[in-house]
């Protein structure tokens, strides 16, 4: 039975927050609307924002750090392939359109996150190309017991092998030598190892659920289900085994002490969030705020072009 979320796609459109300018400047409009929307944010967990007249990443760089309230952060320990276009504004997960990306919390998978996500779209695609939202509240109140308990107790294991398939250790880290590669390891509580041929593994467990700084809600925050070998289609799950086996495959989740994921659990993991994410179409111009611990985001196959901008800011650690 479906859980009634703190937020249905008609609750989603009924808060959207409507920009009326009435000839103020943006920057005076955004400082007088600033405490209204983040009082929004921290209610509801996501706001949606319509008739920005935005046509720059320069714009939505002063928009983002505007109503956040500071810096815009840099896209740190990095799983997929962004562009950065300016002042840590960047595209959106760069991954070709036919395919979905499934639900998850920005960087869930590190020691450090963005508490807050802003979306800008500057073109809708001509069909698809949602970024649905789910609720990590309600996801973390759907999951099976004995599911929860088990993420609760063990946390999980991500590991990653930096080669020719995905992401270098050089973009990942932002790094040019091995020296700083491992100094961030360290300070971050990643294992790591130098194989041959300049290649780098590492190994990183955090908990599987997390507590909100702010409401003291439990939220089910990891990326188990995405980082998981399992996530690929059937023929390019085989087809990496093959080439890599599952040491060295580009990326894979475990529980924390490294016994494997069941197969049937991550099934009970994606169905949930199937089941709980909320979608909206874009329109050129809206503006997305997310509450990154309060709610997933994926993004769902489109045709055409389809520009998304993001930025990050109010970064978080597992220590606080």
């Amino acid at each position: 039975m479906k859980t009634t979320p703190y937020c249905t796609p008609e609750r989603l459109l009924e808060i959207t927050y409507p920009v009326v300018l009435e000839g103020q400047k943006l920057g005076d409009w955004i400082s007088h609307h600033r405490t209204a929307i983040n009082t929004r944010l921290e209610r509801e967990g996501v706001v949606l924002m319509r008739g920005l007249n935005v046509i720059s990443s320069g714009q939505f760089a002063t928009i983002a750090s505007g109503l956040f309230g500071g810096e815009l952060l840099s896209y740190s320990n990095r799983s997929t392939p962004r562009t950065e276009l300016r002042g840590n504004v960047y595209t959106s997960t760069e991954y070709p359109k036919e395919e979905s990306i499934p639900q998850h919390n920005e960087n869930a998978y590190s020691h450090e996150w963005p508490m807050k996500i802003a979306f800008l779209c500057l073109v809708a695609a001509e069909q698809g190309g949602a970024t649905p939202v789910a609720d990590s509240r309600v996801v973390y109140q759907r999951m099976p017991a004995d599911i929860r308990e088990k993420f609760v107790r063990k946390g999980v294991k991500y590991v990653r092998n930096y080669s020719s398939v995905g992401l270098p250790w050089q973009e990942v880290f932002q790094a040019d030598t091995r020296e700083e590669v491992n100094a961030y390891c360290e300070r971050n509580g990643i294992r790591y190892e130098w194989l041959d041929d300049d290649q780098l593994r590492t190994e990183q467990v955090c908990p599987g659920v997390a507590v909100h700084p702010h409401t003291g809600d439990k939220v089910w925050f990891n990326q188990a289900h995405l980082f998981h070998v399992s996530n690929h289609t059937e023929e390019n799950r085989q087809a990496l085994l093959q080439t890599f086996g599952e040491a060295r495959l580009p990326r894979h989740a475990y529980y924390g002490d490294g016994e494997p994921l069941e197969e049937d659990v991550l099934e009970a993991i994606r169905t949930v969030y199937e089941e709980e994410k909320l979608s909206f179409a874009w329109q050129g111009g809206d503006l997305m705020l997310l509450d990154n611990m309060l709610y997933s985001h994926g993004r769902d196959p489109y045709d055409g072009a389809r520009k998304v901008l993001v930025a990050m800011a109010d970064a978080r650690t597992w220590n606080d």
